[in-house]
């Protein structure tokens, strides 16, 4: 045989081989960045989930906390305060604090940002509560400034539902960093009215203060 032909078809069929080598490798890499992008789409998901299960619980929870203050305060208003009464509280306090620390390990800062504000906010008002509650509060607490400051966590609560939605992708109407005087629609209404101040030197100043 012709050396030059056997050099030849040694040349074909090492081509032929390494294109399929060829082939198979460019294949194996596709298939490679096929799982990878499939995984990675898989984790968006799950990690969507995850803050979608956890925006959901905070928003209800600090709902929840909020309305807590808020019948606590009426409780302090007409003096019915009895242990039943403050476990709500408590609870709802609990509840909330829990999810905080979850959200804490979730959420993005553009999430956490106006979530600590809230956070802030629902603690000092529960500060004031409790102190109105044993008789002890600060110069100026009284349950109408309490109550006013229970009113101001609405537009809180409003602005890190839209921070949520916003982050989970859910379109929101309008510019959502405005803001709107008074409780935003769909949260309870205004309490302040209900907590009148006593004239000064009537006698009432403790009972205003304390609700007791």
């Amino acid at each position: 045989m012709d050396l030059g032909a056997v050099l030849i078809a040694v040349t074909g069929v090492a081509g032929t081989l390494g294109g399929v080598v060829l082939t198979q490798r460019g294949a194996d890499r596709a298939k490679t960045r096929e799982l990878e992008l499939t995984r990675a789409i898989e984790e968006a998901r799950l990690q969507r989930e995850l803050r979608r299960t956890c925006y959901t619980e905070l928003h209800r929870d600090a709902r929840q906390f909020a309305t807590a203050l808020s019948a606590h305060l009426y409780v302090l208003r007409d003096g019915t305060r009895g242990d039943e009464e403050t476990r709500a509280l408590e609870n709802a306090k609990a509840a909330h604090r829990d999810r905080w620390s979850e959200t804490l390990m979730i959420a993005p800062d553009t999430v956490l940002a106006p979530a600590s504000a809230l956070n802030r906010a629902l603690t000092q008002v529960y500060g004031q509560v409790k102190r109105l509650e044993s008789g002890q509060p600060r110069p100026g607490e009284t349950l109408r400034s309490a109550a006013e400051a229970q009113e101001g966590l609405w537009v809180l609560v409003r602005g890190v539902r839209e921070a949520m939605r916003r982050d989970l992708g859910v379109a929101i109407g309008g510019d959502a960093r405005r803001t709107v005087p008074g409780p935003p629609p769909g949260d309870p209404g205004a309490i302040a009215d209900d907590f009148t101040e006593p004239p000064p030197g009537d006698g009432t100043a403790d009972r205003g203060r304390t609700g007791s």
